[in-house]
């Protein structure tokens, strides 16, 4: 039972980290793919260890280097692994190794994992760069980087400098080798709101620096594991308090399901701490005899990680969008993304100039998060891929007062004509979204967009994708149309003004607003020469007044003459 609830527990994590199917690329494109990215995560790599500073959130780097494996993995190369590369100079051994943590991808996942255990403890996971500390007959005699969790770099003198790393300690402590986390000490850190800041990165620096003492001040250090100490973790707990690691304890708790880890989660997500988190880390108090630990083997713990604020996720395709008023917007098509709990997979970019800007193409990684009211925005184009192709925008030759009739050309502008006059705070057509203006237009050859008035029920019955029911609301919607106010139907036309002005007015039928002067606009609410000279170049358009004839027939009240 045990083997099959470890390779189920492995397909979760994989799927987590893959995110997608495997690209379609040759071989030969693969290779270009996964070298250019390997030989830019290798950079960071370098930079992070040989200088203590990195360009690139932590967030993007751990994202992207997932997503290098999932491309290695696909194309059959070999995989760099979790785990971060060691720096080239670490040469002191561990006493004890360090085996690095599982990540499972969700609560089913870490649900699975705790059924096969027991006594299990919660911790969060504290955001820095993890340290070994080697005491002596009560001294702090050695601090080891991880490296790659054999050989690490001798941080010893570094450490001896942070305040709050305790340099003796007594009784059972006074031989012990201690793993833990070097942090960033932060005063009322909220994770929600301030992210992850990243804080892996600043401690690295802090370490590596030269002539630093000061900034070692501002570090701290949080324990998560005793190699062979006492066997139950709360005498375990109280003696790391005792020395002076009293964090450990204060931040561990019992858990007995993932109902209880999932809240001490959100509780640690949500409230003020004194260091930075990226999720949490459940354990299981029986730990195998310390000289068994190997890096990449430890079973007896997991981390479940926050869902990132932003995530990194491929641009399948650009598409170019055309809007009633003739703009022109670029959206990028993505790979399904989960922020928060809304599956994204497009995102606005903007104008055809705010693309270019961007430089995003097919292939290209970005990072996006959800700004106001959940809405997806792009917050950086994190990868760009070895081979780019872009799109060629349409050509700009719509503006407000094209497409009120239907051609090849306009099938963009003219839907979102359709769609607009449809909507809640013009005629409130419900039921009917672009999919469905799509359906009608393709099936009935709409000659402009109010050609829908004189479709059928019969009509309406036999669009393909358009159910009976659906169609006897839609003949219902169409019909309450015609009653609605004049103002509305304007509105629908796409008259230039806005709905403070169009209220503010006193007309009441077509022909009056035929008659009025620009100076008469003018005079309304927000309305100024500009604007007065486009409703005069609007109502004076052919294509507006052969709508206002055709609305006439249909006996529109406020067009009839």
């Amino acid at each position: 039972m045990k083997v099959w609830i470890a390779v189920l527990m492995s397909i979760l994590c994989w799927q987590s980290s893959a995110k997608a199917v495997c690209p379609a690329w040759s071989p030969a494109r693969a290779h270009e793919e996964i070298s250019h990215l390997q030989q830019q995560v290798k950079q960071w790599d370098d930079d992070y260890w040989k200088k203590g500073k990195s360009d690139v959130e932590d967030g993007v780097y751990d994202q992207l280097s997932a997503r290098l494996a999932q491309w290695q993995r696909c194309f059959g190369e070999e995989t760099s692994g979790d785990a971060m590369p060691p720096p080239l100079s670490g040469t002191v051994i561990h006493p004890v190794a360090h085996t690095g943590v599982p990540k499972l991808a969700d609560k089913n996942a870490l649900r699975l994992w705790m059924h096969e255990h027991s006594d299990l403890w919660v911790q969060p996971k504290v955001d820095g760069v993890a340290v070994t500390l080697v005491y002596r007959d009560g001294k702090l005699i050695k601090a080891i980087s991880r490296g790659n969790g054999l050989k690490g770099e001798d941080w010893t003198q570094k450490i001896r400098l942070i305040p709050s790393v305790p340099q003796s300690v007594s009784g059972v402590l006074a031989n012990s080798t201690l793993q833990g986390e070097i942090f960033l000490q932060r005063e009322g850190h909220i994770q929600q709101q301030m992210g992850g800041m990243n804080a892996r990165s600043k401690v690295a620096g802090i370490l590596m620096r030269q002539d630093n003492s000061d900034t070692l001040h501002s570090l701290g250090v949080f324990i998560w594991a005793w190699p062979d100490g006492p066997q139950l973790m709360a005498e375990r707990l109280q003696q790391l308090a005792a020395a002076g690691f009293a964090l450990t304890q204060k931040y561990t708790l019992a858990v007995k399901s993932a109902d209880e880890v999932e809240r001490a989660r959100n509780e640690w997500w949500k409230t003020k701490l004194p260091f930075v988190t990226d999720g949490v880390v459940v354990r299981a108090a029986k730990e195998p005899e310390s000289r068994h630990w190997l890096p990449g083997q430890a079973d007896w713990l997991i981390a479940w990680k926050y869902q990132p604020v932003a995530q990194v996720t491929e641009v399948n395709a650009i598409q170019f969008a055309v809007g009633k008023s003739g703009k022109i917007s670029v959206v990028a098509s993505l790979a399904p993304v989960m922020l928060d709990d809304k599956k994204v997979q497009r995102v606005n970019i903007g104008s055809v100039r705010r693309w270019q800007e961007w430089d995003i193409a097919p292939g290209d990684q970005i990072l996006v998060s959800l700004a106001g009211q959940g809405i997806p925005r792009i917050d950086e184009v994190v990868w760009r891929g070895a081979e780019r192709t872009k799109p060629t925008p349409p050509e700009n030759r719509f503006n407000a007062l094209t497409c009120y009739f239907a051609s090849d050309v306009c099938q963009e502008q003219f839907i979102s004509r359709l769609v607009w006059l449809g909507s809640k705070q013009v005629l409130g057509l419900e039921g009917i979204g672009e999919a469905g203006w799509r359906s009608l237009h393709q099936t009935h050859r709409f000659e402009h967009i109010f050609s829908w008035l004189s479709l059928t029920p019969a009509q309406l019955q036999h669009t393909p994708g358009i159910a009976k029911s659906k169609s006897e609301q839609l003949w219902h919607q169409f019909n309450l149309a015609r009653k609605q106010p004049f103002t509305r139907w304007v509105m629908a036309m796409g008259i230039p003004l806005t709905r403070v002005a169009l209220n503010a007015n006193d007309l009441s039928s077509w022909e009056q607003l035929l008659q009025r002067s620009e100076q008469y606009w003018q005079q309304l609410p927000g309305t100024g020469l500009r604007r007065a000279s486009q409703v005069m170049e609007w109502k004076n358009n052919a294509q507006i007044k052969m709508l206002g004839n055709w609305l006439a027939a249909q006996q529109i009240t406020g067009f009839v003459p």
